[in-house]
C-alpha cells in the first residue's frame, strides 16, 4: 500500500533505538525525509546508517541526524536550527524510572513532567501552526498503555503522560483538524526494547526472581503471547501519519497485543 507520504519531512525523537527507531524506519521506507534525534551521537548515526541501507530502489528519502537532548531548550534549538518546518512530528522521550511514590521528591516529578509532558507540548507549539497554514500535519505522541491501565510502579510516567493526554484531547478539537492537522497518541504495551529489559531488571532485583521468569510471566498476560517488535509499532505510526488517516484525531491508540482488557 502506498501511504502517499513521499517527500514529506518528519522529526522523530528518541529515534536511535526502540519505538522511535521503528517509527523513523517505517517513515523512511515510505519515502519520508526524516530528521532523527537522540542523545548519543554514535548510536544515532549507526541507527541512521542502518535505515539508509534499507531504502529500496528509487527511494531517495533523506535521513539526517541531530545528537541532542530534545527535553532541553538547547536541544530543541539545535533541532530547529537544522530545519524549522516539519509535516510530521513524532514525540518520544525515555520514560522516568519505576519505583515507589514515597521515595520520589519534587525534582523527580518535575523531570518526569518536563520530559514526558512539557517537551511534547513545546515541540507541538513550535510546529503546529505552520502545519495548519500548509494544510497538512501529523503529530504522534508515543506515550504508554499505562495511560489507560496505570501501573503502580510507574507512577511518574502515569502522571506525566496522563497530563499530555488531556492536553492533546483539547488541542485535537481546537480547530486544527479542519486545517488538515491531526494529533494522536500511540500507547505501546510490552515491546521488545531496552526500556522493557530495564524494567524487568529492576523488578528482578527487587523480587529475587530471574529476568527470564518475569518476562515469561508478562508474556502469558498478553493474548498475542509475545512482545511486540519496534517495526510493528513503526508501521502503525506511518499509517497514522498518512493522508489515509486524516479522519483520525484526538485518539489514544493501544498497540499492546490485546493486553488491555477493557472494551473501550
Amino acid at each position: 500500500m502506498d501511504l502517499g507520504l513521499q517527500g514529506r519531512w518528519a522529526l522523530v525523537c528518541g529515534a536511535s533505538r526502540g519505538l522511535g527507531w521503528g517509527c523513523a524506519r517505517a517513515l523512511v521506507l515510505e519515502g519520508v525525509n526524516v530528521l532523527m534525534v537522540a542523545r548519543r551521537a554514535d548510536v544515532l548515526e549507526a541507527a541512521a546508517e542502518g535505515i539508509r541501507a534499507q531504502r529500496g530502489p528509487g527511494n531517495q528519502a533523506q535521513v539526517q541526524v541531530c545528537a541532542q537532548d530534545i527535553t532541553t531548550q538547547a536541544g530543541r534549538a539545535a533541532v530547529f536550527a537544522i530545519r524549522r518546518d516539519f509535516d510530521i512530528v513524532v514525540t518520544n522521550a525515555g520514560g522516568p524510572p519505576s519505583g515507589n511514590f514515597r521515595d520520589w521528591e519534587r525534582d523527580d516529578w518535575i523531570r518526569a513532567v518536563d520530559a514526558n509532558m512539557l517537551t511534547p507540548i513545546a515541540l507541538i507549539k513550535a510546529t503546529v501552526d505552520a502545519m495548519a497554514e500548509r494544510g497538512f500535519g501529523r503529530i504522534i505522541n508515543i506515550t504508554s498503555s499505562a495511560v489507560k491501565a496505570p501501573i503502580d510502579a510507574l507512577g511518574l510516567s502515569n502522571g506525566a503522560r496522563s497530563g499530555l493526554t488531556g492536553f492533546v484531547a483539547g488541542l485535537a478539537r481546537s480547530g486544527i483538524a479542519a486545517q488538515g492537522v491531526t494529533v494522536n497518541n500511540l500507547l505501546p504495551g510490552a515491546f521488545d526494547t531496552d526500556r522493557l529489559g530495564g524494567l524487568f531488571a529492576a523488578a528482578a532485583q527487587k523480587s529475587g526472581q530471574s529476568v527470564d521468569a518475569l518476562a515469561a510471566l508478562r508474556r502469558k498476560g498478553i493474548p498475542a503471547q509475545r512482545f511486540g517488535q519496534p517495526e510493528e509499532f513503526g508501521a502503525v505510526c506511518a499509517f497514522l501519519c498518512s493522508p489515509l488517516a486524516g479522519y483520525i484525531t484526538g485518539q489514544n491508540l493501544l498497540v499492546d497485543g490485546g493486553a488491555f482488557a477493557g472494551a473501550m
